[in-house]
Parts: structure tokens; C-alpha cells; sequence
């Protein structure tokens, strides 16, 4: 298998192979640069002769796997192909040119996939569980910053703080050296100061940090922590590398180091947003980390082969949409309750439906947020919902499953899909089917979850004909649920062919 990441210096790619124990070998990684960003920052599109230059690489590249003989590749990209206007352009002529289907994901799913690669990697070498731990990966469109507490994700933020992208922000390229670095850290500490609230570095104990720049710091000042790639750089002396970097030009670094100009370019700014959040977390020195996003891809593509689960990133998605609910002041009793009930009737209904445990987190995430549009306003919230759903980062999530998710929310009141619902009948037909089935299951456990200040127990579901029985704890107010399953109950009848009946146990 292969992942391939398109980014904004640098088309990367990793071969490896899988095992059925789940266990990854990796075989090549590849690394291209390429400077896509830099059209993208400055001018709002890729450029062409960057475009060119990619196309060649990935042309390339499609020659390595066919060598290896590579059965699976996910292929993704990030800032500089997400933010430029003729995107679709370029991916229509990857597409064209080599057969691969560029996957553009957002700041959440690089987040996610950097993570999950991270927590698979560290094993028993950090205590992640007791203390608190700032990931950090600074590439050239953005810094990703991920926060734990208890090995559990709390906090994901995406930061405007890219090698390229301060670069071509503040001009810097024709200052001096020094001049240089005193603009980057003015402008990174002015960032930092806008977060003030949303991540309380102060209390950060472990400061991991992902990326080539980082790594080649640990290659000059550093030391190895093992043989499976970790290192460690002291705070004294990765303050050192940067005081003597800074003073370099990027002709200078590349021809004292031995760097490509393309590399020596970024490395001073990179480098620099690291010092400036690790001195914000005030941390004695940092991990660097062997693995990268791509690493996650490739995690990701073997945990479909083997069948497996990354319970860490699960619990960091369902942290994520209550942080949400909690910010639109919705009950959060009353939406978990509604959660755990869906997700039993889809269970329960797993012959019918045919969906994945993927679908499942879907169905709970939106369960968890569909009446967050209450806080715009009672009045049709359930559209409201779709419309901040919709306009959410949820972390874990890509763009697509928060579409899924937004229209779920969408629908578990008032009338189902209809024709003239031009956001529903933009969707591919495939997605239109898993929302209109995830909505059925949302729709009837609203219906039977009762009040917000009286909860319904339920006791058990079971089959009966074409019937689907729901037992109810005592004091269930059974006239009021049946009139409620009445305005809800003709989707789950359309879709799944059952007509819901209620008892009290």
C-alpha cells in the first residue's frame, strides 16, 4: 500500500507493506519538493509551472507503484491545493495524468491522521496518560496543534503559521537574515495571543513535534532516543541551532548544510514557530517524532485491511462534538441519551442497513448536535442545526462525514428529504442513502427518548413480523410517544419496512 501527500513544498510518498497482524513495514518514502504554496498564499491559485512540476513527480511516482506493485493508495492534499481557486483543475489533470484520485481533506483530518500516527508510535516511551501533551506540526501552510490530557484528544487547533505562508504574508524574503526572524516571531506572537483561552500551554508537560524541519533540528542538535527513529532536543540548545540559523541567509544555509535551496528556504521560519510554542508551553526540551501524516494514511489503509479500530481518534470525535454541544448550550443529557439510543437501534438493525461502525460514529455525532440550532433559534432549529453542523470543524471528521452528519441533524424532525431540498439532492445517490437511514434511526429514538427533565428508560427492542417492538420502562407516557413516533414514523417505515410499536414493560 501507499499513501502520497501533496502539501505545500513538497510532493511526499510512502510505500509499504501490511501484514496481517495489522503489523506495517515500510518499504520507500519518497520526497519531492515542490512549491505549490507559494502561488497559493500570494495570489489565490496554483501556478503553473508548479503545477508542471507536480504532475512530473506524480507521474513518477505512479511508476514506483506499479514497480512495488501496490494494490491500495490513498492520495491526499492539503493547504495549498484547499485554498487555491483552479484546484479542481489541478485534480481533474492528476487525475488525468496518472489515475490517482486526489483526496483534498481539511485541518481536522490532518490533525487526526498526524495524531493518530503519533499515539501509535510513542508506545511506552512517553507517559501520554499522565501528563499533558502538546502536539505540534508545523508545515508550510499551517501549524497543527493538538492538545491531550489523559492520552485523550481535548483540544485540535489549526494556526494561519506556515513556513510558506508567513514567508509570502510579510515579504520577507529580500530582508536581512535577523530582520527576518524579528518579523516571523512578532507576527507568530501576535497569532499565540489571539489563543489565549482555547489552549492553556502552561500546563503542558510533554511537547512533541512533527515535521522534516523538526526533524533535521534533532539531527544537529539533538540526540537519539532509541532505534525506532525518536530523539530529544533541550530547550538551551535547540534556542542555540535557531540563534545561529537566523543569522543565515537561505543561500548561506543551503550551502553550509548541504540543503536544497527549497528546504533552506522554509527552515528558519519553521523552526522559529516551534521556539515561540515551545517556549509559550515552557517545556525543558522537545520530543521530535519519526512519523508524520503519512504515517497515519498508512495506519488508516491497514486498519481497513485487518478490520481494527483507533479508539483513541473515536473518543477524540466524540470530545469533540460535545465541546461543540457545550458551546451551543444544548442539554447535554438529553443528547447523549438521545445518542446511546441510536446507536442501540442501529445495532439492532445492522441485517438492515448494512452500515459500519464508521456510520455508527456518524449517527452519535450527529445525535450529540442535532439541536444545537436552539441556540439560533426554536423555531426550525432542525435547519439551523444543519447550517452550524455544517460550518463546524469536528475533529476526526473530514469533509464529507460532516456533511453526512450536518444533514442527519437536518432531518430527525419535521418532513424527510424532498426533491426540492437542493442540498440533499446535491449529495451522491450513496450518501443520500446512508443519511436517509441514519436520519430513520435519529428520527425514532427522539421520538421515544422523552423529555429533557424525564428521560425514558428502554428496556429492550425486538422483531415481530414486520413490527419492531420497543419495550419502555414504567412511567412512560405512551399516548404522547405514539403521537410523537406518528410525525416522525414514515421514514423509518419507507426505508426499513417496519412500522414501530411501543410498550411499557
Amino acid at each position: 500500500m501507499a499513501a502520497i501527500d501533496i502539501g505545500a513544498h513538497a510532493v511526499r510518498m510512502v510505500v509499504a507493506q501490511v501484514f496481517a497482524d495489522g503489523r506495517i513495514e515500510v518499504l520507500e518514502r519518497f520526497h519531492r519538493p515542490v512549491r505549490l504554496g507559494q502561488d497559493t498564499f500570494s495570489h489565490g491559485r496554483l501556478g503553473s509551472e508548479a503545477m508542471r512540476t507536480a504532475l512530473g513527480v506524480l507521474r513518477e511516482f505512479r511508476k514506483s507503484l506499479q514497480v512495488y506493485q501496490v494494490q491500495r493508495v490513498r492520495a491526499v492534499a492539503t493547504s495549498a491545493v484547499r485554498e487555491a481557486i483552479n484546484a479542481d483543475t489541478f485534480l481533474d489533470r492528476i487525475y488525468l495524468a496518472t489515475g490517482l484520485n486526489v483526496e483534498v481533506i481539511g485541518p481536522s483530518e490532518e490533525s487526526r491522521l498526524t495524531v493518530s500516527a503519533v499515539l501509535h508510535a510513542v508506545g511506552q516511551k512517553l507517559n501520554i496518560r499522565r501528563d499533558k501533551t502538546l502536539i505540534v506540526e508545523v508545515g508550510g501552510g499551517g501549524t497543527l496543534l493538538t492538545l491531550l490530557e489523559g492520552g485523550e484528544i481535548v483540544v485540535s487547533e489549526s494556526l494561519r503559521l506556515g513556513s510558506i505562508r508567513i514567508q509570502e504574508l510579510l515579504n520577507i524574503s529580500d530582508e536581512p537574515p535577523e530582520r527576518s526572524a524579528e518579523l516571523v516571531r512578532h507576527h507568530v506572537a501576535n497569532t499565540l495571543s489571539m489563543m489565549e483561552g482555547t489552549l492553556n500551554f502552561q500546563e503542558v508537560k510533554i511537547f512533541i513535534a512533527v515535521g522534516g524541519d523538526a526533524r533535521l533540528a534533532a539531527k544537529w542538535a539533538g540526540r537519539s532516543e532509541g532505534a525506532d527513529g525518536w530523539a530529544v532536543i533541550e530547550t538551551a540548545a535547540f534556542d542555540k541551532l535557531v540563534r545561529r540559523l537566523q543569522k543565515l541567509s537561505p543561500q548561506e544555509l543551503s550551502r553550509r548544510h548541504g540543503l536544497p535551496f527549497a528546504q533552506a528556504e522554509v527552515l528558519c521560519p519553521a523552526l522559529l514557530i516551534y521556539q515561540m510554542l515551545l517556549h509559550a508551553a515552557d517545556v525543558s526540551q522537545i520530543w521530535v517524532s519519526p512519523v508524520s501524516m503519512r504515517d497515519g494514511l498508512l495506519l488508516e489503509l491497514a486498519r481497513e485491511v485487518t478490520g481494527q479500530e483507533d479508539e483513541t481518534v473515536y473518543r477524540g470525535v466524540i470530545h469533540s462534538a460535545l465541546s461543540i454541544a457545550q458551546k451551543y448550550r444544548i442539554n447535554i443529557d438529553h443528547a447523549e441519551h438521545v445518542a446511546e439510543l441510536a446507536c442501540r437501534l442501529f445495532d439492532e438493525l445492522r441485517p438492515d442497513h448494512g452500515l459500519g461502525s464508521r456510520h455508527r460514529l456518524l449517527l452519535r455525532v450527529a445525535a450529540l448536535l442535532h439541536e444545537i440550532g436552539i441556540f439560533v433559534s426554536p423555531q426550525a432549529y432542525h435547519k439551523h442545526s444543519f447550517y452550524l453542523v455544517l460550518n463546524s470543524e469536528i475533529f476526526g471528521l473530514n469533509r464529507d462525514e460532516i456533511v453526512v452528519v450536518a444533514h442527519i441533524a437536518r432531518y430527525h424532525r419535521r418532513s424527510g428529504p424532498k426533491p426540492t431540498h437542493q442540498e440533499y439532492m446535491s449529495l451522491p445517490r450513496e450518501k443520500r442513502v446512508i443519511v436517509n437511514k441514519l436520519s430513520a434511526i435519529l428520527r425514532i429514538m427522539d421520538a421515544l427518548a422523552g423529555s429533557h427533565l424525564q428521560p425514558i428508560r428502554l428496556d429492550r427492542i425486538q422483531r415481530e413480523g414486520d413490527e419492531l417492538v420497543v419495550w419502555l420502562g414504567p412511567g412512560a407516557d405512551l399516548l404522547l410517544i405514539q403521537r410523537s413516533l406518528a410525525m416522525v414514523g414514515d421514514m423509518f417505515e419507507d426505508i426499513y419496512g417496519l412500522r414501530v410499536r411501543v410498550e411499557e414493560s
